[in-house]
């Protein structure tokens, strides 16, 4: 018995070889199982990570649209208030533009996650900035009533450098999102082929070494049943992506056409408020130019009564009278600048004169229970500006005080000179500037209001009581005119605004100029002087009123002929023109007429000349109608002492 079997020993290394064989096969199984759980795992996770990426890029996408449309409906609303100067689409375009800054600040936070589209997010900012402030100044121009530069700016920035960024970007977002997109399901689908792959290989191999491991096959079968669920809801989810964009696309389509037909509505109320602005400024103006034409015609009837009969108070009613046609021609000039229609011609002009100029008007307007305090401390430098549009400027400005103050308070007036540095105030450059400071002790500004103080159509007054265009047409003027705006404020301590003009070296304005010179020589001779006028009346007044101070005038009705009276005529001193005339202006006459012209003094007469440029009058002398005697006089002395000043310089160079 003790002796080895071979049989035996062969038997028990045999099956030794068996279990040692079937416990390797176990071993392996168990790995093969292992593997594919894992594989498995990391299908599943790349799979959901896939879905969660493809999902946030969809929004992403979808948040750039809204943006899109957010920028284009504020820029769509812009052009119709350019168009129609209406203050509604004005506001219209501010909310649409609030609008659009919310939609960027929350596709900001959607891409808070990605370092890459962070950094387009702040270029995106920059841009987004950038084209609010060319916006902002095509509406500010348009609340200045500036149509016409309006018009210009808002056709320039329609293809401006910062739309054309704005948009670059906004697309760059959407096709790095996109490439992200391709990228990640690329890599998801690679590694389902390669985990299908390896889970097919692994199988085999595990039912070609354990043919009992049926376990093991079921696994494998069982998750290739779960490969194959995974990729179904993944088809599941690519259709529902779509049925998301589809979704978004007739989202969007029913906007437009909601926009389209709010667009036609709001045209039609345009429309209609505007017919009912139009009929009662035409009563208004009507009520009030037939009262001072009242006076003028009582008065001119009862002067011709007094005449006749040999009475002595004739010359009490053609003084009424003339108060009366005085009166319709302020009021002429005040709705010319309020439309901005009286042409722009600035002039040097002393700022504490101006406003003592200004006193009773201010009296009048704020009323007894406003004190009027005024300081002038300006050096006597002067500032080349409208001198029309600074009043309105200051008067605004005061009225603003005066509500501040609700009618009870201190209003302060105080003219300095103050040596700036560059940005010291605002976007100003180094230099001199005149200062008026206009401050009052009323309730004060917030910091929420004083931010936004300047924007068009921002008001803190009761409906009916504003329109929000008054500080933003006065910042307006007062950029327009190289200067800036500072404000010192604080609730319950009153606000001080402070207009900082730039200096002027030059010369005084044509009054101060005036006043100045000796006008016994040489123009106390009687002149020769060629009136061109078109209207046959105007020319008859303007004769007489020549022959009346002494002058020998004569007439011209064409500009077109005024080369061949001035022919005629043996010398000539002077040019009195009306502006606008059939066929030819007075400044393209004069242009015209060239070197035959030299020496000759000219003097332009003008009732409305549009939005001229000052420039075109080429700085003579320019005397708005209707005109008196003795405005006609100075008006006079002052181009024959311009062309003297003139020809001084041409002698001196």
């Amino acid at each position: 018995m003790s002796e080895s079997n071979p049989a035996l020993e062969r038997a028990i290394r045999a099956t030794n070889w068996r279990f040692a064989l079937l416990g390797a096969l176990a071993l392996l199984g168990i790995v093969v199982l292992a593997a594919v759980a894992v594989i498995q795992a990391r299908t599943d996770a790349e799979r959901d990570r896939a879905i969660a990426r493809q999902q946030h890029t969809f929004d992403v996408i979808m948040r750039v649209s809204q943006l899109s449309g957010a920028i284009a409906g504020a820029e769509a609303a812009l052009g119709r208030y350019v168009v129609s100067a209406d203050k509604t689409l004005g506001r219209q375009y501010s909310e649409q533009w609030d609008r659009a800054a919310e939609q960027l600040d929350r596709l900001r936070q959607v891409t808070g996650d990605h370092a890459e589209q962070q950094a387009r997010m702040a270029q995106l900012k920059r841009a987004f900035d950038a084209r609010g402030k060319e916006l902002a100044t095509t509406a500010l121009y348009s609340a200045y009533k500036r149509h016409s530069d309006a018009w210009g700016s808002y056709y320039q920035v329609r293809q401006s450098p910062a739309r054309s960024r704005l948009e670059a970007l906004l697309n760059e977002v959407v096709d790095s999102e996109r490439v992200q997109l391709n990228a990640r399901t690329k890599a998801a689908a690679d590694l389902l082929a390669n985990s299908g792959v390896a889970s097919r290989v692994l199988t085999g191999f595990g039912i070609l070494i354990v043919l009992g491991a049926v376990l093991l096959g079921w696994m494998a079968i069982e998750a290739q049943g779960e490969r194959a669920v995974a990729d179904a809801n993944a088809d599941a989810e690519r259709e529902r992506s779509l049925e998301l964009q589809q979704a978004v696309a007739e989202a969007t389509e029913q906007l437009r056409t909601e926009a389209s037909e709010r667009e036609a509505a709001q045209e039609q109320l345009r429309q209609a408020q505007k017919m009912e602005a139009v009929g009662q400024l035409t009563g208004g103006i009507a009520h009030d130019f037939n009262n001072m034409l009242a006076v003028v015609l009582g008065g001119l009837e009862l002067a011709k009564r007094h005449l006749h009969r040999g009475g002595t108070d004739a010359q009490k009613h053609i003084e009424n009278a003339m108060e009366g046609a005085n009166r319709a021609a302020a009021l002429t000039r005040r709705l010319l600048a309020f439309s901005r229609a009286e042409p722009l011609l600035p002039e040097g002009v002393e700022a504490g004169t101006l406003i003592d100029g200004m006193a009773e008007l201010l009296d009048r307007t704020l009323g007894d229970g406003i004190a009027v305090e005024t300081r002038d401390c300006g050096k006597h430098w002067r500032i080349w500006v409208d001198r029309h549009q600074l009043e309105n400027a200051l008067l605004n400005l005061a009225v603003n005080a005066r509500d501040a103050m609700e009618g009870q308070g201190t209003l302060s007036i105080v003219t300095g000179g103050v040596t700036l540095a560059e940005n010291q105030v605002g976007e100003c450059a180094a230099g001199d500037y005149v200062s008026i400071e206009v401050g009052d002790t009323g309730m004060g500004m917030t910091p929420e209001v004083l931010e936004r103080v300047f924007e068009p159509f921002f008001t803190t007054k009761p409906v009916g009581k504003g329109t929000g265009l008054g500080l933003s047409q006065i910042f307006g003027f007062v950029r327009q005119s190289g200067g800036e705006i500072g404000i010192d404020t604080a609730p319950g301590k009153g606000t001080r605004v402070t207009l900082y003009m730039p200096r002027h070296l030059g010369e005084s304005s044509p009054q101060a100029v005036a006043a100045d010179e000796d006008l016994s020589a040489p123009h106390g001779r009687a002149l020769e002087v060629l009136v061109v006028e078109d209207d046959p009346r105007v020319l008859a007044a303007t004769l007489g009123a020549m022959e009346e101070l002494g002058h020998h005038a004569k007439g011209c009705d064409d500009p077109l002929a005024a080369p061949g009276k001035i022919a005629v005529m043996p010398s000539l001193d002077l040019i009195v023109s009306d502006v606008l005339m059939p066929g030819q202006t007075g400044p393209e006459m004069i242009a015209a007429l060239g070197s035959r012209i030299e020496g000759v003094a000219v003097l332009f007469v003008t009732g409305f000349a549009g939005e001229a440029d000052a420039a075109i009058f080429q700085g003579r002398t320019v005397l708005r109608k209707p005109f008196t005697i003795a405005g006609l006089a100075a008006a006079v002395e002052e181009a024959m002492a311009q062309e003297s000043r003139r020809a001084g310089r041409a002698a001196a160079e």
